[in-house]
């Protein structure tokens, strides 16, 4: 079975934007950013997903990865 995999931090670093800005302009905790960044969720709410692509000027697609 596959899994997805998100990739908040290789966005953030292609945009040069810290935990802490994100999480200013999101309006979602550092810890709860710090967990997507690094992979340990299991869920995001739809309305989390659009509010990082609108801070970080993204597609849901570059954010998440599919793999088998």
């Amino acid at each position: 079975m596959g899994q997805i995999i998100l990739r908040l931090d290789r966005v953030m670093a292609d945009r040069k934007i810290s935990l802490n800005e994100l999480s200013e302009q999101v309006g979602v905790s550092n810890v709860n950013l710090s967990k997507m960044k690094n992979g340990h969720i299991s869920a995001i709410r739809f309305s989390t997903l659009e509010a990082i692509c609108e801070a970080l000027d993204c597609q849901p697609g570059d954010l998440l990865e599919y793999q088998k």
